[in-house]
This record gives C-alpha cells, structure tokens and sequence, in this order.
C-alpha cells in the first residue's frame, strides 16, 4: 500500500520555550520541520503565529512565548513518533497534534 493511501492529515500546534535560546527562532523552527520529514512528514503549510501570552502561568518571569502551526499529512504513527523525539528538548514547551 502507498504512503498516500494511508497518510493523515494533521494540525500540529507547538509552543516554544525560547528562554536562553540566542539563535533566531525560524532556525527553531526548520529544525522542528526537519525531525517531522525526517520521520516521513510531508509538510503543506507552516506558520510562525508569533509570541502570545499564556492563559495560566506558572512562572511569573515567562507569561508567554512563540507558537508555531504545522499543517501536515503523515502516517497514523508519526504524532508519536514526534512528541517521543521532542519529549527531552528544553526549547519545546508543549506539542498539540489533532487530526483534521
């Protein structure tokens, strides 16, 4: 079976947590959009949706940072494969895949 046959359509939305991070954050960015090809992603659209405050903080020092939307079509087990690859890095505050 082809991989379009069985690929998904999904909206991942990522907050990032770029304290202490002095590079600029598209290089954040391509890096995250390079583990999901790496993985077997294909990826439609992404987009910076910049900084925005966090509705409950829990640091009163960071009460916001930048998000970022990927729209992509993977396989059912890439999500996973993704939030596994990301769970131990400390510039990836939280990962939201939804299948659309």
């Amino acid at each position: 079976m082809s991989q379009k046959a069985t690929a998904r359509k999904y909206r991942a939305t990522i907050i990032l947590d770029t304290r202490g991070y002095d590079q600029p954050v598209d290089v954040l960015i391509e890096k995250l959009s390079g583990i999901f090809t790496g993985l077997g992603a294909s990826i439609e659209t992404k987009e910076n949706l910049g900084r925005r405050d966090f509705a409950r903080t829990t640091d009163r020092n960071h009460t916001g940072d930048t998000y970022v939307e990927y729209a992509l079509s993977a396989k059912p087990e890439v999500p996973a494969a993704f939030r596994e690859k990301v769970r131990l890095d400390k510039t990836v505050k939280r990962v939201l895949i939804e299948s659309i």
